[in-house]
């Protein structure tokens, strides 16, 4: 017998007293969606017992509050907070969350296997359990030009490895569906995967499910989400800073279902997550779009743990983690305290972060010449959807004089290859809004390179060169004003804490308020050349067709 069972057992057994037992507690039960009044037994981190004869060294009377499990993130990018993992953690700590399902693509792209050891190493001592899916395409796909090249033969060497738990989300459908060497090859490295399948439908979708990928976070409509349900796939319900897709799905969930549906963030930047949560946030938009609380709670707990099969946490029994928080009501939700294995998350101190990582920008600013349109006539023109990644493929008729046409809403848009190994792309852009000014950012899916739009080339140049400057972060320029956020870790992250970084994503939302902007628009600008979503991006290369999966021109061919 396991020595820390030999320990446990006299506890469970009420022998021997738990290390704490917290007393008059409504205790939430995920496997029957319930409540029951009994006091929760605790020893060594670990549940040990529900039981109104359990005796503690210490006890504490919650008076009747709600206890339910850690709340879990089936998926999320921890680089998208634009904090480094130790704060992120300390951060969705607070909010009632003690697991993370983070796939670390995004510095994968910048550093290779070295940001993904920099990611694991970040997991020591944090107030969460931070466990990582192994990034399946980096680059996003074979086209992209970004800081590193991960193949099976490389993310091998990672299986096994503590904190590992499987094959992040499977981009490259294409590679899928064609039986690519490499993809087949990346799919057979562990028997967990999770899909990216955004629009797949019929019998190309069955052929995805086949070869391995068996979640999705991509869905926005009802339909799209019940056809990947009925086929097996999991599903998990996203809401980030911009990809908002609870009230659209929430509708499909029912209690026959809920086992196989959990809540996803995604991409959320440190002032979302410090001001309005993380999963519980979710939780609460959910049940005012109509769900039941239990069935809402079930998807941020057990039916994340059971989609990963980590069956030592997700509900509050016997031998489990003691993962758990308080919250004021199942409705409101507002999380009051919350525990690490049996620890409040509030006695963790903020431990000094791995050694940063370089922002490998290696470029110079380009010159007018290299960003200026060619061409004239109907163009293709990336349409920015409010509340969705997505983007739509439009046409105008435009002559390059004519851009930026702020009546129109038309603005260039720029990719700056960072590694000093591509080139630089231009392209049109609706949606932004701006009336003035330019910004720019390193934080640009997948390959991270260099991205800006604005309304004149030189603010737009000026902000790329204040990116190149400053070693990676965000810029806004308004003529001669520059209101910066430096990303010192892979311009990608800050090592600041939360609150500053909020306070500095405060001061840029103000100034490009004033610029005219939409809400959020370094968001909707690092998505703009991500090549795995349609339907039209720019990179490096020029403009990119999302769904032909190819580089296509600004400007129609005269015979079209």
């Amino acid at each position: 017998m396991p020595q820390s069972l030999q320990n446990l057992i006299p506890a469970s057994r009420g022998i021997e007293p738990a290390d704490m037992v917290y007393r008059n507690a409504e205790i939430f039960d995920a496997f029957s969606c319930t409540w029951e009044h009994n006091d929760l037994a605790v020893k060594s981190g670990i549940i040990v017992g529900i039981g109104r004869s359990y005796r503690g060294i210490r006890e504490r009377d919650l008076c009747g509050a709600y206890v339910v499990p850690g709340l879990i993130d089936a998926h999320v990018h921890i680089e998208s907070s634009l904090l480094v993992p130790h704060e992120y953690a300390r951060l969705v700590a607070s909010c009632g969350t003690t697991t993370v399902i983070a796939d670390p693509h995004e510095i994968a792209n910048v550093a290779g296997s070295e940001g993904i050891e920099y990611m694991l190493a970040e997991r020591a001592g944090a107030p969460v359990d931070i466990l990582y899916m192994l990034p399946s395409c980096v680059p996003a796909t074979p086209l992209d030009i970004g800081g590193a090249r991960l193949e099976s033969g490389m993310l091998s060497g990672f299986v096994g490895r503590a904190g590992i738990i499987g094959l992040g989300e499977m981009m490259n459908m294409p590679g899928v569906l064609e039986s690519d060497k490499e993809v087949m090859e990346k799919l057979s490295l562990t028997d967990m995967c999770d899909g990216h399948a955004p629009l797949l439908t019929g019998m190309d979708l069955n052929a995805y499910i086949l070869a391995g990928p068996d979640s999705d976070h991509e869905c926005i409509t009802q339909n799209e989400a019940e056809e990947k349900l009925r086929r097996g796939m999991y599903i998990f319900v996203r809401e980030g800073s911009t990809e908002k897709n609870i009230e659209a799905l929430i509708p499909i969930i029912t209690p026959y279902n809920v086992s196989r549906c959990s809540f996803s963030t995604d991409d959320c930047h440190a002032d979302l997550l410090s001001r309005e949560g993380h999963i519980d946030r979710c939780i609460r938009k959910a049940v005012r779009c109509g769900l039941e609380p239990e069935c809402a709670i079930r998807m941020a707990t057990l039916s994340a743990a059971e989609r990963f099969r980590l069956s030592d946490r997700g509900a509050l029994s016997p031998g489990r983690r003691a993962d758990f928080c308080i919250v004021d009501n199942p409705r409101t939700f507002r999380v009051k305290e919350t525990f690490f294995l049996g620890e409040p998350v509030s006695s963790y101190t903020s431990a000094p972060s791995a050694a940063s990582l370089s922002a490998s920008i290696r470029c110079t600013t380009p010159s007018p010449e290299q960003i200026r349109l060619s061409g004239e006539g109907p163009a293709r023109v990336i349409g920015l959807v409010p509340g969705q990644i997505l983007t739509e493929s439009l046409t105008y008729d435009i002559s390059p004089d004519t851009i930026p046409d702020i009546p129109r809403d038309l603005l260039k848009v720029v990719v700056c290859n960072r590694y000093g190994r591509g080139g630089v792309g231009t392209g049109i852009v609706h949606g932004f809004g701006f009336k003035t000014g330019a910004i720019a950012a390193s934080v640009s899916h997948d390959a991270h390179n260099i991205v800006a739009t604005g309304t004149s080339d030189k603010e737009i140049l000026s902000a790329i060169d204040t990116i190149i400057r400053t070693g990676g972060g965000m810029a806004a320029v308004n003529g001669n004003e520059f209101t910066v956020l430096t990303l010192d870790c892979a311009g990608l992250m800050s090592s600041l804490p939360a609150h500053e970084v909020t306070a500095k994503l405060d001061a840029l939302g103000k100034v490009t308020a004033e610029m005219g902007s939409i809400a959020q628009p370094f968001m909707y600008l690092s998505f703009i050349a991500l090549t795995v979503i349609p339907a039209l991006r720019v990179t490096d290369r020029g403009l990119f067709d999302g769904i032909a999966f190819r580089d296509v021109p600004v400007f129609y061919e005269k015979n079209r």
